[in-house]
């Protein structure tokens, strides 16, 4: 199948609309409509529901949508394989969301870089769900989760904890007051979700929910407000003064993992990170 007309499927799926998606791929809007008759006419089914300024996928097109995705991605993966270099003979390739790069990955990630000089990598931040698949399909070596898939295929590796502290920009520094305004609530996981309920069943609607906990420390830099994040991130803002803890909530942490496929090709390599990351985890308590 031509991969040209899965790309266009996906631009058009991401973008609601044929003239946007011609844009993004330097077509013309005809060549768009074209390649995804195309692609229809391959498949024998109507990919999309067109309405005016109204663009759906169908059932089939729903289900198409993580096969064109896995087969893109396998292509993307197969061509750097083949381009890395003499020096470089191994490439790895490791994924995360986008909050656990903010809380310690991306330092971990360098330090192994460091350590392991020879190798090429691959770093994405992706969501949860396609993360998992993406391992189980071979086109990850190495995920890094709070929420470890209960699958038995994967291999799930305990790194350590991270501890999420409730910091406020506000002089008052109660949980009544702190979080009452311009709370910011960063997705941590299911498991946090829980214990933020648990502890704070008043709560009002938060002003912001993100995946990412450097919009939150931005956001909150910039306009004031409170919200859970890594010790990592936030100890020297807490010895600036910049940030606050909040005195009356608790501390929380979460688990986090390692998740691979025992039986992965390189996978010595794979062991060798997740002993480093776990030790650098340890080191940052």
């Amino acid at each position: 199948m031509d991969t040209e007309l899965l790309k266009t499927f996906i631009e058009v799926q991401r973008t609601r609309h044929f003239g946007k998606a011609a844009e993004n791929l330097y077509l013309t809007q005809s060549a768009v409509s074209f390649r995804i008759r195309q692609l229809e006419q391959q498949l024998g089914v109507n990919l999309f529901s067109r309405y005016r300024n109204n663009i759906q996928l169908t059932a089939a097109g729903e289900r198409l949508l993580p096969h064109a995705e896995a087969m893109l991605t396998a292509l993307q993966r197969a061509k750097q394989d083949v381009a890395v270099s003499a020096e470089q003979a191994v490439q790895l390739s490791i994924a995360a969301t986008a909050n656990i790069w903010d809380a310690f990955l991306l330092q971990g990630f360098i330090s192994v870089q460091q350590a392991l000089p020879g190798l090429s990598w691959r770093a994405e931040s992706l969501g949860r769900e396609q993360i998992a698949r993406l391992v189980l399909e071979r086109h990850l070596d190495l995920a890094v989760l709070f929420d470890a898939p209960k699958v038995d295929e994967m291999q799930i590796d305990k790194l350590g904890d991270i501890q999420l502290l409730p910091v406020t920009t506000h002089s008052d520094r109660t949980v009544h007051s702190a979080m009452q305004q311009q709370y910011i609530l960063v997705d941590w996981g299911t498991a946090f979700d829980i214990q933020h309920a648990r502890h704070f069943p008043e709560l009002p609607p938060p002003q912001l929910r993100t995946g990412s906990a450097r919009i939150a420390l931005e956001l909150m830099q910039q306009r004031g407000g409170s919200a859970y994040l890594p010790q990592t991130m936030v100890k020297p803002l807490l010895d600036d003064g910049s940030l606050h803890l909040i005195t009356d909530a608790p501390v929380m942490q979460r688990e986090l993992f390692a998740v691979s496929l025992p039986k992965a090709a390189h996978r010595v390599k794979i062991a060798d990170i997740i002993t480093q990351l776990r030790a650098l985890l340890s080191a940052n308590k």
